[in-house]
């Protein structure tokens, strides 16, 4: 079953959906400044998919209990004791009941511990109760922040421990974690690395856009586009959302916050008697206690220098969480991987007329499915694999010593013009005929036959090639530093076979 999430508007106001059951497969991370639509984002995506799927919100502002009124959800206060949350969480996976727990009026560490108790609930309920739930968890980097703050350590451990296994082990036990933070760079990493799908909002400051441009393969230079996003608009990117990087409107919403974005309001009309009004104390203020701050009595140096001298008692060092265990990777195993990934790419009808940076994006989005992280493939290596993909070389010619004489002298044309030099050279070096008006443009990504006859020009200004006839006007194309040349081909030949790799 696949159900298709209206999410709002896409480029040229198409509708931009949201596949859900991809969504449970590969979590999604928001990203967005304070007023960028986050909350929005995510009301409008439980609202959605809310009579598909068993929903559980993790919210420290307490804005998302207005969906008890018109979806059911249960709304939970989160100041309960550890056993209460345990016993809640299982109950809530037993009966598939959608729910909120409320964090409103907590302080942080009183937050981060309820919601890893129950998030920990959930993660280790009984088996025959893996239902899929979609656990959305709002201002993520309080819950997994990056570095230690004012909490303390044990809580910011039990917090982090319960966000990570959410991310990264929680799909075998039906959980597909939606985060969404202010900020990237005060995300744990390794919480925010285990998203495959991505909404990135608004965001001003240089270390946040050049992260949100990392995770959807997109150059330093485009990232400036992140700041111009109006309030509500989002860049998505993923395999349950789209495979290359689309800007898209989110819609309306049914249900409203309980709190809301400031409005200018008209001041009340001045009154004569203000200062009255201030100054002139409420009879009950007498009876409430005013706080006062009292100042410790100083201790003795002798009982600090005594205490000090004391042996500590060594901690037991603490262990981390349980992670799952990622598979190494030998050299062979993981260049098989990026190959079947860019074979994926190539293999579409369209796939030859797209431009370089598309096919890219759509690249890194596989190796991410293939959990192929760390720098896998630059963009100029990308083009490089690209164009030799494209020339039809096979295992065989690109062993031989002349082949790299020919991929040496490709480096001397542009990277658009690179898969075509070598489509020629592969021709020339095996003997084939020389390739045809349209194979030569498919080759370069165009239609346009004409372009393809003032390309093979091109070349030969550059003293790349010699183009010449035989007595029946086929064309042959000659490598003069190659000393091989391509057999007599039609040029004219529109049912020339297209390229293996396409």
């Amino acid at each position: 079953m696949t159900a298709a999430i209206d999410m709002g508007v896409g480029q040229g106001g198409a509708r931009s959906t949201l596949d859900l059951e991809e969504l449970l497969a590969t979590r999604l991370l928001v990203q967005g400044n304070s007023g960028s639509g986050k909350s929005h984002l995510l009301r409008r995506l439980l609202e959605q998919s809310a009579g598909w799927v068993q929903q559980v919100i993790i919210d420290p502002e307490g804005d998302f209990v207005t969906l008890a009124d018109r979806y059911g959800h249960v709304a939970i206060e989160g100041e309960r004791t550890e056993a209460e949350l345990l016993g809640i969480a299982a109950r809530v996976r037993q009966h598939r009941v959608s729910c909120v727990l409320s964090l409103e009026g907590m302080d942080a560490e009183e937050q981060m511990r309820a919601a890893a108790i129950f998030l920990n609930g959930l993660f280790d309920a009984d088996r025959d109760f893996w239902y899929p739930v979609l656990v959305v968890v709002d201002e993520a980097q309080l819950f997994a922040p990056a570095a230690s703050g004012e909490v303390s350590d044990d809580a910011r451990r039990l917090s982090l421990g319960a966000m990570t296994n959410l991310m990264c082990r929680g799909r075998k036990r039906g959980l597909a974690g939606v985060i969404a933070t202010q900020r990237l760079a005060k995300l744990a990493k390794n919480v925010a690395a285990e998203a495959s799908n991505f909404l990135m909002g608004r965001t001003f400051l240089d270390i946040d856009m050049a992260r949100a441009a990392d995770l959807l393969g997109l150059d330093r230079r485009q990232a400036e586009m992140f700041r111009d996003l109006p309030r509500g608009s989002f860049v998505a990117l993923g395999p349950a959302l789209t495979k290359r990087p689309l800007k898209v409107e989110i819609g309306v919403v049914e249900t409203s916050a309980r709190s809301s974005s400031p409005k200018l309001m008209p001041l009340p009309e001045a009154n004569a008697d203000a200062a009255d009004l201030i100054l002139t104390p409420d009879p009950q203020e007498f009876f409430r206690p005013i706080p006062r701050y009292v100042q410790p009595a100083p201790r003795p140096a002798t009982d600090i220098l005594a205490e000090l001298s004391k042996p500590r008692e060594i901690d037991p060092e603490p262990r981390e969480p349980s992670r799952p265990k990622r598979v190494e990777l030998t050299p062979e195993e993981r260049e098989e991987q990026v190959a079947s990934a860019l074979a994926d790419v190539l293999d579409k009808d369209d796939a030859a007329f797209r431009t370089d940076s598309e096919l890219y994006q759509e690249f890194l989005v596989r190796c991410r499915i293939r959990r192929l992280t760390g720098g896998t493939v630059s963009l100029p290596d990308f083009r490089h694999r690209l164009a030799v993909i494209r020339s039809g070389a096979d295992e065989e010619m690109q062993a031989s010593e002349i082949w790299q004489k020919a991929i040496s002298l490709s480096h001397g044309v542009t990277d658009d013009l690179k898969a075509l030099f070598l489509v020629l050279a592969n021709a020339a070096i095996a003997g084939l005929p020389c390739p045809s008006d349209a194979a030569i443009a498919r080759a370069y990504g165009t239609h346009s036959v004409r372009r393809a006859r003032r390309l093979l020009a091109y070349f030969e200004e550059q003293g790349l090639v010699v183009i010449h006839q035989d007595r029946l006007g086929h064309r042959i194309a000659a490598f003069p530093d190659l000393g091989s040349e391509t057999a007599p081909g039609n040029p004219d030949d529109s049912a020339a076979e297209r390229p293996a790799a396409e």
